[in-house]
């Protein structure tokens, strides 16, 4: 049987994206409650709930599932309240990013299905919602021996019916997993962006002649302290494991560095190289064909949309882009990506008559 009523716990971004993806998918009904009344409120402007409750009671009464969406610090307490002032008829889930703690804070319950999407964004708030935002994802369900299948069943068609991807893992495996892929990645951008903040060489700052390498590495630098902090808490036993790992295979390269053992060099990069073949694979058919246009512009309103609309005229497909502003003064690096040589070089010609130069260069280079 579908969702028929969802009840959100937790309006931000995540909650109030399900709310409207459910509310896409044809959920009659959506309450929403968050302890910050006002982004209940705004859930309830930008139309992701259909009603914001002024007490989780009255948000629970009815659903057929709960779905919590609180910070990681707060998810246990709040799921743990959710199974207590519900019955039988309702199914309770979560969106946490670590499931370990809260899977053992639900201590076995059937009606408990432990979730997370691999969807998000930088910006906050349920004003920066969107239906679309679990299209395609992966959204990780964490059963244990004691859930229920007709509870397991509900999530899963849930989840599909969002555009998501179910895919069910044990808790503690979860937990290595994004260690691994999320929070290590998080953790070494900070580590090198602060290495280079506290560092001077013979009087130079090493962050003002940055290069796109030291950009690219520490995007996600500095992202939201308080949470952060409490994820690298929730998970430190699996995200201490990976460090441990990484530090040893920094002992390698050092090894390898301090011997000019230059046949491990090669071989290290070439496995990186499959390896970034084997992630691009996920996300595009052909990683192999793509190009990437470099293309240096001035720091100008509508300068970015005349090229990205000039190429949509021409119907070139920008299969993903990044900017890197460098100062008013200097304006900034255009970083687009397109499959094929061809689609480049036409790509380039139209960049050209623009009154800017690109250069062409591929994403994987073999050679």
């Amino acid at each position: 049987m579908p969702v028929r009523r969802l009840a959100v716990v937790g309006t931000g971004l995540i909650g109030a994206s399900v709310g409207l993806a459910a509310k896409r998918a044809g959920v009659e009904w959506v309450t929403g409650w968050d302890p910050d009344g006002e982004a209940a409120a705004g859930a309830a402007r930008r139309g992701a709930v259909d009603v914001a409750t002024p007490t989780l009671a009255a948000a629970l009464e009815g659903a057929d599932l709960v779905l919590v969406a609180a910070p990681v610090a707060q998810l246990a307490a709040q799921v743990k309240a959710a199974l207590a002032a519900t019955g039988e008829e309702t199914t309770v889930t979560d969106v946490g990013s670590t499931k370990t703690a809260v899977c053992a804070a639900a201590a076995g319950s059937a009606r408990f299905i432990g979730g997370h999407p691999m969807a998000g964004g930088e910006a906050r708030g349920p004003e920066h919602a969107k239906a679309e935002l679990f299209e395609g994802a992966t959204w990780f369900l964490t059963p244990t021996a004691q859930t229920a299948p007709e509870r397991y069943r509900l999530v899963h068609g849930f989840v599909g019916d969002l555009g998501a991807t179910p895919v069910a893992v044990d808790p503690a495996s979860h937990d290595r997993l994004v260690a691994l892929t999320s929070h290590l990645p998080h953790a070494l951008a900070n580590l090198l962006v602060n290495q280079a903040g506290a560092t001077r060489i013979e009087g130079h700052e090493p962050l003002a002649a940055a290069g796109g390498s030291l950009r690219d590495m520490t995007r996600v630098a500095g992202s939201n302290p308080r949470l952060w902090t409490d994820i690298f808490l929730q998970n430190r036993e699996a995200v201490l494991e990976t460090l441990r790992e990484h530090r040893r295979l920094v002992e390698r390269l050092e090894a390898a560095l301090a011997a000019g053992d230059a046949d491990f060099l090669a071989a290290w990069i070439g496995e990186a190289s499959t390896n970034r073949r084997r992630l691009l694979a996920e996300a595009f058919a052909d990683p192999g064909a793509l190009q990437r246009l470099s293309v240096h512009i001035p720091d100008r309103p509508g300068v970015f949309a005349a090229i990205t609309q000039a190429l949509g005229a021409e119907r070139i497909n920008i299969e993903d882009f990044e900017m890197h502003h460098h100062s008013p003064e200097r304006g900034g690096e255009l970083e687009m990506i397109v499959a094929g040589e061809p689609e480049a070089q036409r790509a380039a010609a139209i960049i050209a008559r623009q009154g800017y130069d690109a250069v062409i260069s591929p994403v994987l280079d073999e050679r």
